[in-house]
């Protein structure tokens, strides 16, 4: 398996045409910086929104004299952000398999210009529909930001050389994390939320511009087949149907009801019959060849079980400060900040320890232990305990978690010859959306389930992600040892 592994890396770097080491450092440079610009992008859009929802629910909603219709308006206004996710991640491997077709650059421009296009939408916006529109339109453009963007690197940079680079998009990652509520705050304080959209104009030109210049001499890696529309419109429908039943359940709609059980009937429906046309399809979205590897499976469980256990500890970390330590709004925000910290503390360790030992299922099933010890020594801390513990284990858990994440995706890229490298990072994003998903949702249900008992609902719920991580490392484990290849060795034949 080791020498199939290997190469398959070394076909991959012949159907592109050229090697890594051809590549100048100031080529990958260029290559780089726009692809930061468009994580940037992508990340910003996620957050910078939620400050600003009771001024938009107060503005499109007739205003604060009409606080019924605000009222109604703010009800609606979740899918502000719902609807942007949504299709960001019903889009990603579709943008990754077309930029293995027709070309990173050719791709990804357009998809830019479409993200710009909607964030005038947004900014013009009139009703509550227009704005959900705009945000959908937004996230179908956005969807190219990160899997066309993150293959893109793969194009230019050695497997084991990939790792240094994935920090400084975790860096990037994390800022935008923490920034996008402060902007976003700031511009809806002293200006309005209009202007949250027009900024994005600025930025995404900049993008465009390195992008073009950037990914200039990247030609396909893929074959020029026929596109796959029907995959690409039941991947649309399926995901959308999954991702609104875990959204929408517990909150808008009762988890038992007729229509939390009819949204996930068709998800589940229409990705059966994806699955059943993808075996059939000239050109598929998801490549047999790609998906038959055990290897890349089980990476694809690694990302899906870690980003559940990353968005459940975002998702309950603020309010285990707020509700159990006392914490004031702001308080918890400074004090999560340590924990993503050394989530891209963790990012650049796995991206050096890469480089030197070039085997990604060590570095994986570690990693994932330690985040596994950090959950749950947060669920056995003391009732009594003084904030300052709880924030140093959520420090510990970063750090695993962080090194998981570029690690993961360096893997799965490796698993993949050239022509599927856009599929393969689509694919491993798209997995990671949904177990970001399932983590929140899940999270949310067991603090809901004792809300009688806060203390014990904190505990059940960062011992099921201590259990997930767990799993996880047990499956990292399982995986083949393969050597990611560094730019320096030419491949031999049969090697």
């Amino acid at each position: 398996m080791r020498h199939r592994n290997t190469s398959v890396e070394a076909a991959g770097a012949q159907q592109r045409g050229v090697s890594h080491s051809e590549k100048s450092h100031a080529e990958k440079l260029r290559v780089i910086f726009g692809v930061i610009v468009c994580i940037l992008l992508a990340a910003l859009d996620q957050t910078v929104v939620l400050p600003a929802i009771p001024q938009m629910a107060a503005n499109l909603g007739g205003g604060a004299a009409s606080l019924g219709v605000a009222g109604r308006a703010g009800a609606h206004l979740s899918w502000v952000v719902s609807a942007y996710l949504l299709t960001t991640t019903a889009t990603t491997p579709i943008y990754g398999k077309l930029s293995d077709q027709l070309g990173r650059r050719a791709v990804l421009v357009p998809a830019i210009l479409v993200f710009l296009a909607a964030c005038v939408v947004c900014g013009a916006a009139w009703s509550v529909p227009v704005l959900i529109a705009g945000r959908a339109l937004q996230g179908a453009g956005g969807g190219a930001l990160m899997s066309v963007a993150q293959a893109a690197v793969g194009d230019v940079v050695s497997p084991r050389e990939r790792g240094k680079y994935q920090a400084w998009f975790a860096a990037t990652w994390a800022f935008a994390s923490v920034a996008g509520p402060v902007a976003g705050g700031f511009v809806v304080q002293h200006f309005s939320w209009r202007w949250i959209f027009w900024a994005n104009l600025p930025v995404g030109f900049l993008a465009i511009w390195l992008c073009w210049r950037g990914l200039a001499g990247l030609r396909p890696t893929g074959r020029r087949g026929k596109i796959d529309f029907f995959g690409a419109g039941a991947l649309l429908v399926g995901v959308a149907a999954v991702l609104a039943a875990l959204s929408l359940g517990g909150v808008d709609l009762a988890w038992g009801s007729a229509q939390e059980i009819g949204l996930v009937a068709v998800g589940g429906l229409v990705l059966g019959v994806l699955w059943w046309q993808q075996k059939r399809a000239e050109e598929p979205l998801f490549p047999g060849s790609l998906m038959a590897q055990a290897g890349y499976r089980s990476v694809l469980l690694v990302a899906f079980l870690n980003s559940a256990a990353m968005f459940a500890a975002i998702f309950m970390l603020p309010l285990l400060l707020q509700w159990v330590f006392k914490a004031r709004a702001a308080e918890s925000g400074l004090e999560v900040m340590p924990f993503l910290f050394t989530t891209t503390l963790g990012a650049f360790a796995a991206g050096q320890l890469a480089r030197v030992t070039g085997r990604p299922r060590n570095i994986l099933a570690v990693g994932m232990m330690v985040s596994a010890a950090g959950f749950w020594a947060m669920a056995a801390l003391p009732a009594g305990v003084g904030v300052t513990w709880a924030v140093a284990v959520a420090a510990v858990m970063g750090v695993g978690i962080g090194a998981v994440m570029p690690t993961s995706l360096v893997a799965a890229q490796s698993q993949a010859a050239g022509r599927d490298l856009g599929a393969a990072t689509g694919i491993l994003l798209l997995m990671r959306s949904l177990g970001g998903a399932f983590g929140a949702t899940l999270a949310g249900a067991v603090l809901a389930e004792f809300a009688g008992d806060v203390w014990t609902g904190f505990r059940v719920g960062f011992l099921a992600g201590g259990v997930m991580l767990a799993a996880a490392a047990a499956v990292a484990w399982r995986m083949e040892n393969f050597v990611l290849r560094g730019a320096a060795p030419a491949a031999q034949p049969g090697e």
